[in-house]
C-alpha cells in the first residue's frame, strides 16, 4: 500500500510556507494536486509528491530550517481527530499512547513508538517508505510539533532530557536548542525523544474523559482502512502473472519492473516466508488450471504459454502440484 500524507498536514505545510510570504500554487499544479483535493477532508497525498512539495519550498525560501519550527507555527490541535484524541487522554502517557497507536492516520509513511524504562522513556520515530528520500523534513516536522503539542497539553511542564536524530544537522544549532530545549545529537543513527519518565503521570489540561471514547472511536474507525496490508508477495506474484507470457520472468526483470532492488525483494520476501521461485511456481500453478478449464488451448500450448522450455517439464511439474496430470486434470 502507497504511504501518505492526510491531506490536513499537507495544508498546514503550505500554510507554513504562506506564512513566510511562498506563493506555493506553481508547486501544486506541477504535481497535479487540484485546489478541490485540498479542501477534501478524506483526501490523503503520496509520500513521493509530499516530499517534492517539501524540497520546493525550502528551496525556493534558501531555508531549510521550515520543517523545524513547525510546531512553533502551527496550533498542536491542527492534528485533527488524532489531536482531539490526545487532548481528552487523562495523562500525558497515555495521550502518547495514543499517538503512536493512531499516527498513521496523519502519516504512515513514519513508525512512532513508545519505549518507558525506569527513569527514562523514549519515542522513536522511523521511517518505513523508500518514498521518503528526504526524511530529515518529515522528522524534524514530526517531532517540532510533538514537542509543542506535549508542552500545550501539559500547560508548558513537559522537559526533554535529549533529541537525536539519523540526519546531518539542517540549521543552525540555535534553532534546534530554541525548538527543543535540551541537547541535541545528530548522525546518531536513531531518531528519538528523550525525556524523564515522571512527567507521563502529568495530568492533561481541560481533558474530558466523556468525550475521549467518543475521539477515540472516530479514530479507530479512520485507521482501519489504511491498515488493510497488501502483502508484498502478492505484488510480486502480480507482476509475475503479467510476464508469464511464453517465456519464464526472471528475478532480475521484475525487479526492474517494479523498480526495487533483487536484494530487496529477496528480504521483503523472505520477511513473509515466500520465495521467488515459490511465487513462480504459484503463479504457474493457478494459470495452469484457469487455461486447463478451458477447451481452447492444447497442453503444449499452455506449457509454452507458461514459459516451460518443454512440455515434459511442465508436465511433470503440473503432477508435483496436484498429482495428476494435465490431460487427467482436464478429463
Amino acid at each position: 500500500m502507497k504511504k501518505t500524507l492526510a491531506i490536513g498536514s499537507v495544508n498546514m505545510i503550505l500554510w507554513a510556507a504562506n506564512t513566510r510570504g511562498l506563493d506555493t500554487s506553481d508547486i501544486l499544479k506541477s504535481l497535479r494536486i487540484s485546489p478541490q483535493s485540498l479542501q477534501n477532508p478524506d483526501e490523503r497525498i503520496e509520500i513521493a509528491k509530499v516530499q517534492t512539495i517539501w524540497k520546493a519550498i525550502v528551496e525556493k525560501l534558501g531555508d531549510r530550517s521550515l520543517p523545524l519550527q513547525m510546531g512553533e507555527i502551527i496550533s498542536p490541535i491542527s492534528v485533527g481527530i488524532l489531536a482531539y484524541v490526545m487532548m481528552h487522554a487523562p495523562n500525558l502517557g497515555k495521550s502518547i499512547e495514543k499517538l503512536c497507536q493512531y499516527q498513521d492516520i496523519v502519516c504512515n509513511a513514519v513508525e512512532t513508538t513508545f519505549h518507558q524504562k525506569e527513569k527514562l522513556s523514549v519515542i522513536d520515530l522511523r521511517v518505513n517508505s523508500e518514498d521518503m528520500i528526504y526524511p530529515e523534513f518529515a522528522l524534524e516536522s514530526e517531532m517540532s510539533v510533538y514537542a509543542s503539542a506535549f508542552r500545550a497539553l501539559t500547560l508548558s511542564e513537559f522537559k526533554l532530557s535529549e533529541v537525536h536524530f539519523e540526519h546531518s544537522p539542517t540549521s543552525d544549532l540555535a534553532i534546534y536548542q530554541r525548538i527543543f530545549h535540551c541537547p541535541v545529537f545528530f548522525e546518531s543513527g536513531k531518531n528519538w525523544m528523550v525525556f524523564e519518565s515522571s512527567q507521563l503521570e502529568k495530568p492533561i489540561l481541560n481533558a474530558n474523559a466523556s468525550l475521549f471514547p467518543v475521539f477515540e472511536q472516530h479514530a479507530q474507525d479512520l485507521l482501519a482502512p489504511l491498515q488493510l496490508k497488501v502483502l508484498f508477495s502478492d505484488v510480486v506474484k502480480t507482476e509475475i502473472v503479467k510476464c508469464l507470457v511464453g517465456q519464464e520472468p526472471s528475478l532480475n526483470h521484475i525487479a526492474m519492473t517494479l523498480g526495487v532492488g533483487i536484494r530487496n525483494i529477496q528480504k521483503k520476501l523472505k520477511e513473509e516466508g515466500k520465495s521467488f521461485q515459490q511465487l513462480l511456481d504459484e503463479a504457474r500453478k493457478e494459470l495452469a488450471i484457469k487455461h486447463l478449464k478451458q477447451p481452447y488451448s492444447s497442453t503444449t500450448d499452455i506449457a509454452y504459454l507458461l514459459g516451460y522450455s518443454e512440455p515434459s517439464v511442465f508436465y511433470r511439474s503440473f503432477k508435483k502440484w496436484t498429482g495428476q496430470t494435465p490431460s487427467a486434470f482436464r478429463a
